[in-house]
C-alpha cells in the first residue's frame, strides 16, 4: 500500500530513519495487533501503537474504569470512571490516530474464544495480571504459531520477553514459551495482584515501552527481536538485566514431543478453582453467614491476611491482621485459636484461601475463608467505606 500524502507527514520521523524509511512503515499499517487487557500495560501500549500506525488493533478487556486505576492507566481520564476500559481506550486511540482500525472485545479471554480471537491477529500482547490468562494465551499463541509480547510488573519492578513459536529455517520453534520459563504456576495467594501489592504508576510505561519496540521490530521486519531474552527492570535501583531463556525440548507444549494439543481449564491448572482441587477442604462462609455469626455473637477470630496499608482504606471490625507473608513466621500470636474458630478475610477470597491452608497444616481444625473477601462483604453490607475499594 502507497503511503498517502497526510500518512507521509504524520510519520515523516519514522521515515527519515535509513533502517525504517516507507517500507517499514507501510508494514505497519498493514498489520494487527491483539492487546489482552487495557490496564497498566495496555494503556501506554494502545496509544504507541496507535502513534506509529498499526492499522489495526484489538482490545480485550471486560472491566471498566476505576478511580484507582488512574494513577498508572494513562489512556483513561476521569470522565471515563465507569466506562468499559475497551470503550475508554477506543475513545483515546481515534482521538490520536482517527486511521488505526479499531476492534474491541467487552469479555473476557477464554479457552472457549481464545483461538478465534487470536487467529485474527499478527501479533499478541499480554497486558494482563493473572496466572490462568497468561498460560492461556501462551498456548493459544503455540498452537497458532502467533508471536506472544509477555510483559510483566509488580511493586517497583518488571519484565519482559518476546515468546515466538514460529518454525525458524531449520524447523524447530524460534524461541521458548512462557511454560519454559515457568513450567508450574505458583500456588494460589502466593503471588499477590498489583492491586493487593501495589505498583508505582510509571513502572507500567516502562515495560510496556518495551513491548510496544518489540512489537515495531516484529511486524516492521527490523533489529533483533527479544527472542530467547528476558528483561528484568528494578525501578528502585534504576538497573536492567537481561537472562538467557532457552527453549526446553521437554516442554508440554513447545517441546520436541508436545502432548498439549489443545486449549485446557486454566483456572483448574493454577489451582484456583474450588471443588475437586485441594482447596475444597476449607469450608467457606458467605458474607450472609458470616454476619449471622457475628450477630449471634459466636466466638471466633477474624484473621485479616491484607497489607497493612489495605486496613487503612478499610477493614472490618474486630479483626486480627496478619499479612500473608507472615503468616507462617507469627503463627505464635494466634496459638490460642488453634481449635477454636479462625475466619481467614482478604481483599477477594484468594489470599485468606491460601492462609487458611497454611493454618491447616500447622494443625488449625477449624478454619473457615470468607468468600469474596472484603470486597463481598462490602457489596453485602453496603458498606461505604469498602465501596471505593
Amino acid at each position: 500500500m502507497a503511503l498517502t500524502p497526510s500518512q507521509c507527514q504524520r510519520y515523516a520521523r519514522h521515515l527519515a530513519l535509513p533502517e525504517f524509511g516507507v517500507a517499514a512503515q507501510e508494514k505497519l499499517l498493514a498489520s494487527s495487533v491483539l492487546l489482552i487487557g487495557a490496564g497498566g500495560l495496555g494503556s501506554p501500549l494502545a496509544l504507541y501503537l496507535a502513534a506509529v500506525g498499526i492499522g489495526r488493533l484489538g482490545i480485550v478487556d471486560y472491566d471498566v474504569v476505576d478511580v484507582s486505576n488512574l494513577q498508572r492507566q494513562v489512556i483513561h481520564r476521569t470522565a471515563d470512571v465507569g466506562t468499559p476500559k475497551a470503550r475508554s481506550a477506543a475513545r483515546a486511540i481515534r482521538d490520536l490516530n482517527p486511521e488505526v482500525r479499531v476492534e474491541i472485545y467487552e469479555e473476557g479471554i477464554s479457552s472457549a474464544n481464545a483461538l478465534q480471537l487470536i487467529a485474527n491477529y499478527d501479533v499478541v500482547i499480554d497486558g494482563t495480571d493473572n496466572f490462568p490468562t497468561r498460560y492461556l494465551v501462551n498456548d493459544a499463541c503455540v498452537l497458532l504459531n502467533k508471536v506472544n509480547i509477555y510483559g510483566s510488573i509488580y511493586r517497583f519492578e518488571g519484565q519482559a520477553t518476546v515468546f515466538d513459536p514460529r518454525p525458524g529455517s531449520d524447523g524447530a520453534r524460534r524461541g521458548p514459551c512462557y511454560r519454559c520459563l515457568y513450567p508450574q504456576p505458583p500456588a494460589p495467594g502466593e503471588v499477590p495482584s498489583c492491586a493487593e501489592g501495589g505498583v508505582l504508576g510509571v513502572l507500567p510505561g516502562a515495560i510496556a515501552m518495551i513491548q510496544a519496540t518489540e512489537a515495531i521490530k516484529i511486524l516492521a521486519g527490523i533489529g533483533r527481536p527479544l527472542v530467547g531474552r528476558l528483561l528484568r527492570y528494578d525501578a528502585l535501583a534504576m538497573q536492567w538485566r537481561e537472562l538467557k531463556i532457552r527453549r526446553d525440548r521437554a516442554c508440554p507444549l513447545c517441546g520436541d514431543r508436545p502432548t498439549i494439543s489443545q486449549l485446557i481449564d486454566y483456572e483448574g491448572f493454577c489451582g484456583m478453582r474450588r471443588g475437586e482441587d485441594g482447596s475444597a477442604a476449607i469450608g467457606e462462609l458467605s458474607p450472609a453467614e458470616y454476619e449471622a455469626l457475628r450477630a449471634r455473637g459466636e466466638e471466633h477470630l477474624l484473621l485479616d491476611v491484607r497489607e497493612p496499608f489495605e486496613l487503612a482504606i478499610c477493614q472490618i471490625e474486630g479483626n486480627v491482621n496478619i499479612p500473608l507473608g507472615q503468616l507462617p513466621q507469627r503463627l505464635h500470636e494466634i496459638a490460642a485459636w488453634k481449635h477454636r474458630l479462625v475466619v481467614c478475610q482478604c481483599k477477594s477470597g484468594r489470599r485468606s484461601l491460601k492462609a487458611a491452608e497454611t493454618l491447616r497444616r500447622h494443625g488449625f481444625t477449624r478454619v473457615v475463608n470468607l468468600s469474596g473477601g472484603i470486597l463481598a462483604w462490602g457489596e453485602h453490607t453496603g458498606d461505604p467505606a469498602i465501596g471505593p475499594y
